[in-house]
């Protein structure tokens, strides 16, 4: 039973995608609020019957929440199939892990727009973003690209950059419990960081989100991810971004720096962990809340942007609200 209160809405939104150099996504949101879901980490298995009851559980809960709460899209945090991606844009794991899974006819027309993870990386990534050629939920333009939403009442603009950390940093080795240790290829992640850094230098937007799948912070298993604490965290301390939304670690948590970055970690879609293996590597002050219970079905999250403030809220797969947190508009544009 959901424990917060239900909102009624009106299901009317357009979309207007834009596929460019930097695969801009332009969305129109609706007259006072933007409602997303958060989920990271769901890819299901490689054999029969490729799902998961974690998967499938979160899925279910996912499709309550929309129906009730509302939703605008999904954020695909990555490691959509486990555990070497996909083959060829034909293959059967579009259909067994996603299109069958998510189901609920509340997030039939609900679109997604997706990342890849590490284990997306070790098949055919090209095929996921040729997919959206298939699917009409199924949004991914390029490795990386923005989305851009606007809340027509109070022209309040919402951002989200949505990055390829693995082109960043590189593979992770989660068989070998390593961390990504370098990029493949140097000139590509440059590139992409410096296609970062000049969207967050140029936003003017009032929420300002940037997305992917290797956390900055984490506590759990894999725990901060060092390239992006070197590369990247200097940067949206400088831009002073709103959040950032990730997965890789298979819990829920929400940490804040001293500059109030909210990062919210959502990597329960198909498996529970109970690492807390980095707790030390993250300053104590900043944990504000971790969830990682393994006799729990998964869980996600919801956020919903108002004019005034971003409203999170995880979710655990059984619909209890486990925790919720706001972060206000961007006052420093």
């Amino acid at each position: 039973m959901m424990v917060f209160p239900i909102h009624t809405m009106v299901h009317l939104i357009i979309f207007q995608t834009v596929i460019s150099v930097t695969s801009s996504a332009h969305v129109m949101g609706h007259s006072k609020v933007i409602r997303f879901l958060a989920v990271g980490d769901w890819g299901g298995l490689p054999y029969s019957p490729f799902t998961t009851p974690v998967e499938k559980r979160t899925a279910q809960q996912m499709g309550v929440v929309a129906e009730m709460m509302g939703a605008d899209f999904v954020l695909s945090l990555g490691d959509n199939f486990y555990y070497d991606g996909v083959n060829s844009v034909t293959d059967k794991r579009f259909q067994e892990t996603f299109e069958e899974i998510f189901s609920a006819k509340s997030l039939k027309d609900v679109p997604w727009f997706v990342v890849a993870g590490n284990h997306d990386h070790l098949g055919n990534v090209t095929a996921q973003i040729e997919y959206s050629k298939v699917s009409k939920r199924w949004n991914f333009p390029h490795y990386y690209y923005d989305l851009n939403f606007t809340i027509t009442d109070s022209n309040t603009t919402v951002t989200i950059l949505m990055l390829d950390t693995v082109l960043l940093c590189g593979i992770s080795d989660d068989f070998q419990g390593k961390g990504p240790e370098a990029p493949k290829d140097y000139t590509v992640a440059n590139t992409q960081l410096k296609w970062v850094k000049d969207k967050l230098k140029n936003s003017r937007s009032d929420f300002l989100i940037v997305a992917g799948h290797y956390p900055v912070w984490s506590i759990a298993e894999h725990g901060p991810t060092s390239c992006l604490v070197e590369k990247l965290y200097p940067l949206l301390t400088q831009y002073k971004i709103s959040a950032y939304f990730c997965g890789h670690d298979h819990n829920l948590q929400f940490i804040q720096d001293s500059n109030g970055i909210g990062y919210v970690l959502s990597g329960a879609g198909n498996f529970m962990e109970n690492s807390t293996r980095h707790k030390d590597y993250v300053p104590k002050e900043w944990l504000k809340f971790f969830y990682t219970d393994i006799s729990s079905l998964g869980g996600f999250v919801y956020v919903e942007i108002t004019s005034d403030e971003m409203l999170i809220t995880f979710i655990e797969a059984h619909g209890k609200s486990l925790y919720q947190t706001t972060i206000p508009r961007r006052s420093n544009r």
